[in-house]
């Protein structure tokens, strides 16, 4: 779903915010907030970029069958109502 690399660029960046005379705390810090990271981001209903795309591309696709479709339609009506 995520990028790994993402998150613990996150997590680093984050845990990079600590001032310096805690850094002990530097490592557990950096851990849990990767943790929590993942965790939050893994509970909201979000799709991976690659999805995102396929689904695009099949929307696009069926959105084009249906004004073909639509098109179709609407020429055997004029038609039907001519004769």
């Amino acid at each position: 779903m995520f990028d790994p690399k993402a998150i613990d660029n996150l997590a680093d960046r984050i845990a990079s915010a600590i001032p310096p005379g805690l850094n002990n705390f530097k490592d557990d810090m950096e851990k849990n907030v990767h943790a929590l990271l993942q965790s939050g981001l893994s509970k909201l209903d979000l799709v991976s970029r690659e999805e995102f795309e396929v689904q695009k591309a099949v929307l696009a696709k069926t959105r084009s069958r249906l004004e073909e479709l639509e098109k179709r339609v609407a020429e055997l009506e004029a038609k039907i109502l001519k004769d």
